[in-house]
């Protein structure tokens, strides 16, 4: 008991550049509190995260992943967040294979100009791969 009392988890955020890392960067230098649980991979779109990225980071250690992109509509390419939408459905038939909780993976929309929003979505991840305990693939 007492290990998942003490059990903070660690959780992969792939950001794209240019919005939710901004929305991360504004969250920081407005200095409103998230938890540090999150390292953030600054990526030039969210589109460009592949599957295999995901469930690496989830099979090599990490308890959750975080895919944060632009609004719909927003995309500095387009569409690649379109595309990342479309992946997320490849990513959740991969977790259910890996015998991975899908609950260890979220896509979320923040913009430039959302900083409260980005604190909101990494406490609310934190809490939620917090209640799962450690993953499986955790050595």
């Amino acid at each position: 008991m007492a290990n998942e009392e003490e059990f903070e988890p660690l959780i992969i955020g792939f950001c794209c550049n240019w919005c939710s890392y901004a929305g991360a960067d504004l969250a920081g230098v407005s200095r409103i509190q998230y938890p540090p649980n999150m390292r953030v991979i600054r990526v030039m779109c969210s589109g460009m995260v592949h599957p295999n990225l995901v469930i690496d980071a989830l099979t090599k250690g990490a308890d959750g992943v975080m895919i944060c992109g632009c609004h719909i509509g927003d995309c500095h390419y387009l569409e690649g967040n379109v595309a990342a939408e479309n992946r997320k459905e490849a990513i959740e038939l991969m977790l259910e294979d890996f015998g991975i909780e899908p609950e260890r993976f979220r896509l979320e929309w923040v913009s430039a100009s959302e900083g409260p929003r980005f604190a909101e979505v990494v406490r609310d991840m934190t809490e939620t791969v917090r209640a799962l305990g450690p993953s499986p693939y955790r050595v």
